[in-house]
């Protein structure tokens, strides 16, 4: 047969490795959590068309959903297993694996063994992964890069509303909305489909306010753009709360019928006087009382926070702070207005509801609940007493790799960590420390390269399974292509594994089975997906959870009539504003703040491979605005070292007004940024506070 090409994008895909499937597939984009519905067709060419009845895109698909044939037969793709980077059998590479988890764990106990999922990895997947380490392994240490994500907005959710679901309202709800604020978020580079709503909403006359230190893509098409320095948006939420307050903007029969604790955040809002939130943010006091007034204005309102407000070493509190405000406004539990999290990974809704990450259980249960454990062990068929407790945090886990009290192997799931991991260089040596390192992945990644045992396995279209996107609707992935011959799914390796080591039943790699046991798991926990079938997904174009029954008709706005609590009342939480763990100096006077750009996904382990992508952002560079340029004598084009307290990292220097004049910005998708990047946590979501560390500019050469 001919090698097939492919017409997507300019790019010529070689599909000789895939088999033909002529009818449409319907499945969903491998990337960001809108998981864009799209229809798949593998014949002579491999045509991707955007689907129209998934409200999330509607017609829409980014230039990365577009482009994500390529994958499919990418001269990058893994296709037998690599034991010390030499090609062997199946058999060979998981019998070897096999037997040094026994060596390890006979000499180190069950903890000596590790495990690390991704928040793109299936429900099935993550929930298999879970059950392996603590039904197999019998290891606390599980924990996933998930927590690097949306770790901080689901600590705050859950502690004000009892629950964490991203968005608590379908997505569609933003077109209805008068005003919407996005905090830290830049929607139009990370998931444009998103923007149709949002420009619907302005359409109708809604205003959009945007806080991001740098003008990006998103800030360009706001009404309104509040430019904090990084590092400072709790306070200038705390800043916001305090003119609501101050205004009479209080919605005070919501606060009194739908909430509790609000007497205490409206003392400590007090001490929050926009002049005092000027001085520390640089955002002028005028354009903090206009934001105030668009949402108190507003008939419907919503407030969104992404990344760049969440991923610090105080991003709970940050995030509570803006649920506060929400609060105060009577925002959460109405129909078209509340707060919600603009989830970012593929699955990072669903990743972190069934079991992958340290103190979880399915169902989005905590693994220290005696109920929760002997739910879960039932389904399972072992004691409760047999399951592990919590484990480590992603980042300690990672930082506990290879030391004395540490794991001593690592089984690695959906993750590259050498790049997506602060302190990567720290990161990076504790890799090479272990006594086993395995990889699961479909192409040769920075951390795979580093690996003992490489797994080769299957993609996006080349498998079934469900994710669930941002909205907490609960999708069907269906397989659109055969994966190459020699690649096994994530499912039929930890099946191989589990009989090597322990004849274990119940790890089926029928992704359908899986499911059918998640639900039984799920039944009853706060993410209940008992009542959600694929037949059902597939009638339904996805389900809400919490779905408790088959005749349920699924929770799209979960909090309408009550929220998750005990009392069923909202919690305000106080909250106050605290500096950068590692605030500028004499010795390193610029903040580095880092982000994802429209091109490139995550580690850009997948996207860098990608011709017509690469071809848009080919390199990694650094921005910085022209003042600085001038005082340094820096040109565009010009080879930049970014210097920090953990290590350096180069880029060539883009020149322009969009990043503030004391701020540098680098895309984290290429080995540097996260060199720099500072893995002091947050105490309560032990989120790394990726976006704000202390640098200096050195021209090379």
């Amino acid at each position: 047969m001919k090698p097939l090409e492919s017409t997507i994008g300019d790019v010529p895909i070689s599909l000789s490795a895939l088999t033909p499937v002529k009818a449409a597939t319907a499945t969903h984009c491998p990337y960001c959590a809108l998981q864009c519905g799209m229809s798949v067709t593998v014949d002579e060419t491999v045509t991707i068309t955007p689907r129209k009845d998934i409200p999330a895109n509607a017609g829409g698909l980014c230039q990365k959903g577009w482009t994500a044939g390529e994958l499919l037969s990418s001269g990058d793709r893994l296709t037998t297993p690599l034991l010390y980077g030499e090609p062997v059998g199946w058999d060979e590479a998981l019998d070897f694996v096999a037997a040094r988890i026994r060596a390890v764990q006979e000499e180190h106990g069950p903890n000596g063994v590790a495990v690390f999922g991704g928040g793109g990895l299936t429900n099935e997947k993550a929930y298999q992964l879970g059950k392996f380490a603590r039904m197999v392994l019998r290891t606390s240490q599980i924990d996933y890069n998930g927590r690097f994500c949306m770790s901080s907005a689901a600590a705050a959710a859950n502690r004000a509303f009892g629950m964490d679901r991203g968005l608590p309202f379908p997505i569609t709800d933003l077109a209805g909305a008068d005003a919407v604020l996005i905090a830290g978020g830049n929607v139009a580079e990370t998931m444009p489909p998103f923007v149709r709503h949002l420009t619907a909403m302005r359409d109708r006359g809604g205003r959009l306010v945007v806080i991001d230190p740098r003008v990006t893509a998103t800030a360009r098409q706001a009404d309104l753009h509040l430019q904090p320095a990084p590092g400072t948006d709790l306070a200038l939420a705390l800043g916001l709360l305090h003119i609501v307050i101050a205004e009479g903007h209080v919605d005070e029969d919501y606060v009194a019928g739908r909430t509790s604790g609000f007497d205490g955040v409206r003392t400590s809002a007090a001490a929050w006087w926009p002049e005092r939130v000027e001085r520390i943010t640089g955002v002028p006091v005028a354009r903090m009382r206009l934001a105030a007034e668009i949402l108190a204005d507003a008939g419907r309102a919503v407030i969104l926070t992404g990344r760049g407000a969440e991923q610090h070493a105080k991003g709970t509190d940050t995030v509570s702070a803006f649920i506060n405000l929400a609060l105060a406004l009577g925002l959460p539990g109405r129909e078209g207005s509340g707060y919600g999290c603009v989830t970012g990974q593929g699955n990072g809704q669903g990743g972190r509801e069934h079991g992958q990450k340290a103190d979880q259980l399915p169902g989005y249960r905590r693994i220290d609940d005696p109920a929760a454990r002997a739910h879960v062990a039932a389904v399972w068929g072992i004691a409760p007493e047999d399951l592990p407790g919590p484990g480590r945090s992603a980042y300690e886990l990672l930082d506990a790799l290879g030391t004395a009290a540490g794991p001593r192997a690592l089984l690695l799931f959906g993750s590259n960590p050498v790049i997506s991991a602060p302190r990567a260089g720290h990161v990076t040596g504790r890799l090479r420390s272990l006594d086993l390192l395995v990889v699961s992945d479909l192409v040769m990644s920075e951390t795979a390269a580093l690996a003992d045992v490489v797994f080769p396995t299957t993609q996006w279209a080349e498998e079934s399974g469900t994710m669930t996107n941002l909205e907490g609707r609960v999708l069907l992935r269906r397989q659109a292509a055969a994966p190459p011959p020699g690649v096994r799914s994530d499912l039929e390796i930890l099946r191989g594994l589990a009989v090597r080591l322990r004849g274990a039943e119940g790890f089926p790699a029928d992704p359908r089975e899986v499911f059918e046991e998640l639900r039984r798991a799920s039944a009853g926990g706060i993410a209940d997906y008992a009542g959600i079938t694929y037949e059902r997904i597939a009638a339904e174009t996805g389900v809400f959870w919490p779905c408790p029954a088959e005749d349920h008709p699924g929770t799209p706005r979960p909090f309408l009539d009550r929220f998750a609590t005990p009392d069923g009342r909202a919690r305000f939480v106080p909250v106050e504003h605290r500096p950068p763990e590692e605030d500028i100096d004499r010795d390193y006077p610029l903040y580095l703040t880092t982000g994802r750009v429209l091109a490139h996904y995550q580690s850009g382990a997948q996207t860098r491979r990608i011709a017509a992508l690469n071809a848009v952002v080919p390199e990694v560079f650094v921005e910085l605005h022209p003042d600085l340029a001038e005082r340094l004598e820096v040109a565009p084009g010009d080879l930049l070292r970014v210097v920090g307290r953990r290590g350096a990292a180069e880029g060539v220097a883009r020149v322009t007004p969009a990043v503030r004049p004391d701020t540098v910005f680098m895309p984290f998708h290429w080995a540097g940024a996260n060199l720099l990047t500072n893995p002091a946590l947050d105490p309560v979501s032990r989120m790394p506070e990726f976006k704000v560390c202390a640098v200096k500019l050195e021209r090379v050469g």
